[in-house]
């Protein structure tokens, strides 16, 4: 079940006015800077207090989900731009470069690092909404290539794209499940059996 949108998303989806926009551009500079995105800390550096910037954005774990979107989807958007091929090996690539992206982003790691039940919870849980917006993407993908014949499945499109995303997952943050090193190129293989007809 999704939640409701945040004033942060809904001004993020249409003209706003400044505060919550503000409070994600700061957000955002702050996490690419390296800084730990506190709220207290971010509020007074807006020149609002603690309660006008939650009413704004949410809470912090809200507030980090969109500033990891703003990051994910440009890079999904350029993977998918310079994807070579079509059906299932497009998926495939477009897939790899994301995971790979992902994993180069020296921030992003740290996050990690830093805050490990964080991360994997905005990261892998569906109720956060980074989770729902990635499968929404993958149910964009391969929806063109099979409206363009290029793919077939027998699997729902929500279905396959859900099954997708969990398997990155799987595959990036596998040190945060498993303790074992991350391997994109394994999770292509899962993802190549997965995509066949």
């Amino acid at each position: 079940m999704s939640q409701a949108p945040t004033a942060l998303e809904r001004q993020l989806a249409a003209p706003p006015p400044p505060g919550a926009l503000e409070a994600f551009r700061e957000a955002r500079r702050r996490f690419l800077a390296g800084e730990r995105i506190e709220m207290g800390a971010l509020a007074a550096g807006l020149g609002v207090n603690r309660v006008t910037l939650y009413r704004w954005v949410g809470n912090r774990e809200r507030l980090l989900v969109e500033v990891m979107w703003s990051l994910a989807r440009p890079t999904l958007d350029r993977a998918r731009e310079q994807a070579e091929g079509s059906g299932a090996e497009r998926i495939l690539v477009v897939s790899l470069a994301f995971m790979r992206a992902v994993l180069g982003q020296p921030r992003f790691a740290a996050f990690v690092h830093d805050e490990p039940e964080l991360a994997l919870r905005i990261l892998t849980r569906g109720d956060t909404g980074l989770q729902r917006r990635l499968i929404g993407y993958y149910e964009s993908l391969l929806r063109e290539e099979i409206d363009a014949g290029r793919l077939s499945t027998a699997l729902p499109v929500h279905e396959l794209a859900y099954m997708i995303v969990r398997t990155m997952e799987s595959y990036v943050y596998t040190d945060l499940i498993t303790g074992e090193d991350p391997n994109p190129e394994k999770g292509v293989m899962v993802l190549r059996v997965l995509l066949r007809p």
